[in-house]
């Protein structure tokens, strides 16, 4: 019998319905959930689950948009001491044919409409048992029937684990070739629980709601863990698109203190005149992370919203605990006691350190990888040692990204290793070049990467997106440069489209941006 050091994850859930039975834990459109209710219905699936053979260690694929049965399926799997592996929903067949090859689930819940998905699922030789809300097959098992037959388990069911045991296949986002399925263990997220608690939405109590507006598969889901640990109400917006006038209109119904955004989220909600139509003054913490905020959004975000932005600097490997930017280091004047441009100091009991290629620590200021170590690292890549050698050397973890600590040890980041491009000899970061050209009133996003050039070995191209209304051109870009960068940074061509492309987590790989400019025949 190994130490009595982990609780199984699922019983967070258990003890709220215990402590709070009658407080509403989930919110989804017209429809409430209690959560003696959502764990009388986590239990049942637990049950449905057992009855069919699966339980501790097996994997349970889950391809859904944000729904109750998503959120349902996350807590059975803890308290099955299966391991959860949710998928982005906007994903192809093949793309989660691929994630199910590569775990060997022996379940899969299928949310309505992704028939074809279990098919690709299926023809990979896993997941004979197929739970599907709403348009079930002949193959599959209809998932609220399944759950009525169910006969409830008996109080305090939950496996017993280890402080290693898997709880969740976390997939990378892929910027990097293939998705990597990051291994986190019901250990790692008790502490990573608690640090959510202590270092992004502190005080967090049943009196509050938090508003869910991001796919519960990746950081909105482990945000949420916090919420369910403390009693606060989850709400779900009604439908997979980001409605941004009805998601103001919730967090004024429901007075939602908490949500966890990204980048072009945040910046959407608060570019979008209902932010002004809406009483968004319950907001304590409105958290941003996935991707740096440009100083300009960040100075709008604060005069919409006032002191609640909370950023943090993370990734799956390190399940979002890598640094944290208070509401109160957060400033809309350029004050100079207060880290701008920085993503914060390091998260509780985490540790940072910028190396060199060799694997020397670098003084403040100076530029190189960013490192880190502490109990929020994940276990590794699922059947990856490849990986697991090139990310984990000398006693840290290797994020890939680039950034330097002040003397104070906050930490900015410049970009990812891969973003990073050589114009002449000099390295160029895109991140510094888009800040300078996002200080343009009439652009609204913009994106820089290098590409190939005769001459200078690689060169900047700048994707812009003008505002609404408002029409921009590459002379007046490269203009509003002149004066703001070295020449080397200013990109050699500036192109205006109407839309950037974005990942399914809102985010901007600069590999989309890159492969759509060769599309376009735009180079040099």
């Amino acid at each position: 019998m190994g130490p009595a050091t982990a609780m199984n994850l699922g019983r967070l859930l258990t003890q709220t319905a215990r402590r709070l039975p009658d407080a509403v834990a989930l919110a989804w459109g017209e429809r409430r959930w209690t959560f003696a209710e959502l764990d009388a219905r986590v239990d049942r699936l637990c049950a449905a689950l057992r009855a069919r053979g699966i339980g501790q260690g097996d994997r349970i694929l889950t391809h859904a948009r944000n729904g109750n049965a998503m959120f349902e399926m996350m807590w059975a799997a803890f308290k099955l001491g299966a391991v959860w592996v949710p998928t982005n929903f906007r994903l192809t067949p093949a793309e989660v044919g691929y994630l199910a090859a590569t775990s060997r689930p022996r379940a899969m819940l299928r949310d309505r409409g992704f028939a074809e998905h279990a098919a690709a699922v299926r023809a990979t030789g896993h997941c004979a048992l197929v739970l599907a809300v709403e348009d079930a097959g002949p193959e599959e098992t209809a998932y609220e029937a399944a759950l009525a037959a169910a006969t409830p388990p008996p109080p305090d069911h939950e496996a017993e684990v280890a402080y290693g045991d898997p709880l969740w296949f976390f997939f990378t986002s892929g910027t990097t070739g293939r998705p990597k399925a990051a291994i986190l263990t019901h250990g790692q997220m008790g502490f990573v629980v608690t640090n959510h608690l202590a270092d992004l939405f502190p005080g967090t109590t049943e009196r509050d709601a938090s508003l869910v507006v991001a796919p519960l598969s990746h950081g909105a889901g482990i945000h949420q863990l916090g919420q369910v640990a403390r009693g606060a109400r989850t709400v779900l917006l009604p439908t997979e698109r980001l409605d941004v006038e009805e998601a103001w209109r919730l967090v004024e119904e429901h007075r939602v203190s908490n949500m966890f955004t990204v980048p072009t989220i945040l910046t959407a909600l608060v570019e979008h005149p209902a932010v002004d139509r809406y009483d968004h003054s319950s907001l304590r913490h409105v958290i941003y992370a996935g991707a740096p905020m440009y100083r300009a959004d960040q100075k709008r975000a604060l005069e919409k919203l006032g002191p609640c932005l909370v950023q943090y600097f993370g990734l799956g490997e390190v399940t979002g605990n890598i640094t944290v930017l208070r509401p109160d280091q957060h400033s809309l004047a350029d004050d100079e006691s207060l880290p701008l441009g920085s993503c914060g100091s390091a998260r509780t009991a985490m540790d940072i350190a910028i190396l060199d290629a060799g694997g020397k620590r670098l003084p403040p200021g100076e530029t190189g990888e960013i490192c880190v170590r502490g109990p929020a690292v994940f276990a590794g890549y699922f059947e990856n040692p490849e990986a697991n050698e090139k990310a984990v050397r000398g006693g840290w973890f290797h994020t890939g990204d680039l950034g330097h600590l002040d003397a104070r040890g906050f930490l900015t980041v410049t970009g990812r290793e891969s973003d990073m491009y050589i114009s002449g000899g000099s390295n160029v970061y895109p991140r510094e070049v888009e800040e300078a050209i996002l200080t343009h009133p009439g652009v609204l996003e913009c994106a820089v990467v290098g590409l190939p050039h005769p001459r200078w070995g690689e060169s900047g191209i700048a994707a812009v997106v003008p505002r609404p209304g408002q029409a921009v051109s590459e002379a007046e870009v490269l203009a509003h440069l002149a004066g703001r960068l070295a020449r080397y940074k200013q990109p050699l061509r500036v192109v205006v489209w109407e839309a950037l492309p974005k990942s399914g987590y809102g985010k901007i790989p600069k590999r989309l941006v890159q492969d759509r400019l060769r599309a376009e025949g735009i180079g040099f």
